[in-house]
């Protein structure tokens, strides 16, 4: 794989006019959808899907073509997508099994209002360092915070805002995660070369952002929390549930499944079940019902409308929509990706781009362009890492600088984008729309702009010696 040339397809790539003119009316009609009629992002990413393929037809690709490039993305990300149903599972067993009511109610007890937003914010940075999974933090803890800085009468933008910024921060800088592996790959660089590299950019933004969060805390959060409300949360959770400090022991297991190096898929199914077990032994909750959790979710009634809201979720079944979105936004990317529309429009800029600071902003655009664009966290880190690879290395440019970029821009800004993949697992896990809690996201708003500032400044921008310019892998 490599640089400037077509690397899905040999045929050329659609035309830069007809690339603008498949993605110009991807947005319109997303943002018409959206925006306009209220509607989910669904109907509107088909159509974008269908348009491109008629362009694409037209440009003399053939269905068959297209279909491959659809079944091949839609196949590299069906982990993921594996991962997001078990997610709903274990959401599911663990509100049943009261380890997510446990949680909620030692954090309303034991957590202040004032640094709430740094307490869930650095929570989520180690869970998601240990497991190298953002989706796997926000879809257990995360949870349980939503929950807490609910209780806490904390805006729920500002909650998940937090929540993001910390696991976001571990899925990019964890050695363990999928992403972080990912980038040095398509850049041509080894994983630790790529995480030292990034601390430069990482550390300043992940700083700020916290030093945000906890001037929000005492400024805007405050005291907001009503103390007969969060009286009222706990008496109810202790009414329905058995609330005990064992409770802990999934989320301890988690941890320990890291520890062992015990693969997602398996070690998450594990704690789903060891939640059901929980609910049996210590909720005593039946085997219909505990079937019932890991499928359609939790459906009760506490007699306090805002606890329902917080703990009727989960599922199996609750993720469908989610990845109905997800397989569609993958659909329209296989499409684009293998016609090489995205390759035409980032080439087209890059004709432009002569000196190398201005290259290396195009590829940061680049990669934010493809991120909104596909709507896929994955397709914005391949597609730009392919394209600019070969011609980081023609200007002498070490390929961590590369691999840096795709990871400061293709994994952060993915949550910005609402018909992502990331943006639909957030709304449907956390119950939080895009644009509400982007405005909170500093970590991630940070860390492009601190990638520009290195860029622009020559800060910690490397070159290679030529005559490496051939090797696979540059360290």
């Amino acid at each position: 794989m490599s640089g400037s040339s077509n690397a899905t397809s040999k045929k050329a790539p659609v035309s830069f006019g007809k690339a603008v003119i498949v993605f110009v009316f991807t947005f319109a009609a997303i943002l018409t959808g959206i925006i306009g009629l209220g509607t989910s992002a669904h109907m509107p990413l088909v159509i974008a899907a269908c348009v491109a393929a008629v362009v694409g037809i037209t440009s003399g690709y053939t269905w068959s073509e297209m279909e491959e490039g659809m079944s091949s993305t839609i196949k590299a990300s069906a982990p993921a997508i594996l991962i997001m149903l078990i997610i709903g599972m274990v959401i599911g067993t663990w509100i049943l099994g009261g380890v997510v009511p446990t949680m909620i109610y030692y954090g309303l007890t034991w957590i202040s209002p004032k640094v709430f937003l740094v307490t869930a914010c650095l929570l989520c940075t180690l869970v998601s360092t240990f497991t190298g999974s953002s989706w796997s933090t926000m879809g257990t803890v995360g949870v349980a915070l939503i929950g807490v800085g609910a209780g806490l009468g904390v805006n729920p933008g500002m909650t998940c805002g937090a929540i993001i910024s910390g696991a976001y921060f571990g899925d990019k800088i964890s050695p363990l995660s999928d992403t972080t592996n990912l980038a040095p790959a398509m850049a041509g660089t080894d994983v630790f070369t790529h995480i030292k590299h990034m601390v430069f950019t990482t550390a300043p933004s992940y700083i700020v952002a916290m030093i945000i969060y906890a001037v929000m805390g005492f400024t805007v959060v405050g005291n907001s929390a009503d103390l007969s409300t969060i009286d009222l949360y706990l008496e109810t959770l202790g009414n329905n549930f058995n609330i005990n400090p064992v409770m802990l022991v999934p989320p301890i297991c988690v941890l320990l499944m890291v520890a062992f190096k015990v693969p997602a898929i398996p070690g998450l199914l594990g704690v789903s079940a060891l939640g059901g077990i929980f609910a049996a032994v210590f909720q005593g909750a039946s085997l219909s019902s505990i079937l019932a959790a890991t499928y359609t979710g939790i459906n009760m009634d506490t007699g306090v409308a805002e606890i329902n809201r917080l703990l009727n979720r989960g599922g199996l079944s609750s993720m469908l929509d989610t990845i109905a979105l997800i397989l569609i936004a993958l659909a329209f990317a296989g499409i684009v990706e293998r016609t090489g529309m995205v390759h035409s429009i980032v080439e087209k800029i890059l004709s432009y781009a002569k000196s190398d600071k201005a290259m290396m902003t195009t590829a940061v655009f680049a990669t934010l362009f493809t991120n909104f664009a596909t709507g896929a966290q994955y397709v914005a880190l391949v597609l730009p890492g392919r394209m600019f690879r070969r011609t980081f290395r023609e200007r002498n440019l070490h390929p961590k600088n590369l691999s840096r970029i795709l990871e400061d821009v293709g994994t952060l800004c993915a949550p910005f984008c609402p018909w992502s993949t990331d943006g639909a697992y957030i709304l449907g896990t956390l119950g939080v729309a895009t644009m509400q809690y982007a405005p909170f996201m500093f970590f991630a708003m940070l860390n492009p702009i601190m990638s520009l500032i290195c860029i622009w400044s020559g800060w910690t921008i490397e070159y290679i010696d030529p005559a490496l310019r051939d090797q696979d892998i540059i360290t």
